[in-house]
């Protein structure tokens, strides 16, 4: 395939899925512009309609402790919820999921969000043995979404506290604002338990035992039917902006930026930074810087220039990358093996894939 770039975006033919209209632009500008015109709406209608969910979240849950849970990470998205849930006096619960991987400076963000809000705050502290072997197995694998152990993992424990805690309402920090336009190639079902178990299975040394799950038929019981808690993607309400958010936050909370999408996290920072583009030939920065320059936070000059800076300083990948293997226990050498072998799809193990496709499918014809 000739290398193209799309004319409005940042967004090239490391996709494989992506195509070009007659004037070159890509089919998620094509997808994701109309979209980001239909959630902007006028800062006094933005109001009406947070207020109005406000209201809502506290009819529904006047016999519960919290009004809402909301995930915090110390990203700019999820502090941004919490604030925004502050602002709208909500009473919530914040929860972390410590997987082991947190930079400080996001464990000082989530006190510092949180101490400014009066909330309360649960850690979820995953067992690191158990997570370690995971991870080690889906490097081994040669998959590219490693990263759906912690998102799926993270799910699952929301849904177990929102039901101990009963809170009817989680809030999310997902938002078509900033995060369209991911390319359905670099990523994997995040629900997908039957993917995780093989690969596990087949290069783990354990068996999942702690490990939060949630497996397709409970996924769809709790979140289709109605069984666990409304999911609520707050941001699309508020005309979300990040670089204003990250402003916000800064002055009103002292939250600090740690310098990339999702870098609050030592393993994703590796992983996005050097293993991705590395092994699957994958520069996520081209989809973030994307999504910036559809909303307009950033012109496309300025997403060019960045993409033009190394994902990596040498001597900050050469301290990372030692940090990491030694946390996960390769040599430098076992490593490299793995990074020099070819890269396979998720469906090369078991997954479930053909069992939710065939759902979708049935509920389409069901009209649900």
């Amino acid at each position: 395939m000739t290398h193209q770039v799309c004319t409005t975006c940042v967004m090239d033919t490391s996709d494989p899925a992506l195509t070009f209209d007659d004037n070159g632009v890509c089919n998620h500008c094509r997808d994701a512009i109309p979209q980001i015109e239909k959630i902007r709406i006028r800062p006094e209608e933005s109001e009406k309609r947070l207020k109005e969910l406000a209201d809502q979240i506290k009819a529904d849950s006047k016999e519960c402790t919290y009004d809402a849970v909301v995930g915090m990470s110390g990203g700019v998205d999820s502090s941004y919820v919490a604030w925004l849930a502050h602002k709208l006096g909500l009473r919530v619960l914040a929860v972390h999921f410590d997987n082991g991987w947190n930079a400080e400076i996001a464990v000082a963000n989530i006190e510092s969000v949180v101490k400014t809000c009066g909330f309360d705050l649960e850690t979820y502290v995953i067992d690191w043995p158990e997570f370690k072997d995971l991870q080690r197995s889906f490097i081994k694998a040669g998959v590219v979404d490693i990263e759906m152990l912690s998102d799926h993992a993270i799910m699952a424990a929301m849904f177990d506290l929102a039901k101990r805690h009963k809170v009817k309402y989680v809030l999310s920090g997902t938002n078509i604002a900033t995060e369209h336009g991911m390319p359905r190639a670099w990523v994997w079902n995040k629900q997908d338990l039957t993917n995780i178990q093989d690969i596990q299975k087949r290069f783990g040394s354990r068996k999942i035992k702690s490990f939060p799950t949630m497996g397709l038929l409970k996924s769809i019981v709790k979140r289709y039917l109605g069984l666990g808690f409304k999911f609520v993607e707050i941001l699309d309400l508020a005309n979300f902006n990040k670089t204003k958010a990250m402003k916000e936050l800064e002055e009103k909370t002292g939250w600090r930026y740690y310098g990339g999408k999702h870098y609050e996290s030592t393993f994703t920072k590796f992983y996005q930074a050097h293993i991705l583009p590395e092994k699957f030939g994958i520069d996520k920065r081209k989809v973030h810087l994307s999504a910036l320059v559809r909303n307009g936070e950033m012109t496309r000059d300025q997403a060019l220039e960045e993409l033009a800076q190394p994902l990596y300083d040498s001597e900050e990948l050469r301290r990372d990358k030692a940090y990491v293997l030694k946390k996960l226990g390769f040599s430098a050498k076992e490593f490299d093996k793995i990074m020099s072998e070819p890269p396979k799809p998720h469906d090369f193990y078991k997954s479930d894939l053909a069992l939710r496709t065939f759902l979708k499918n049935l509920a389409r014809k069901l009209g649900r």
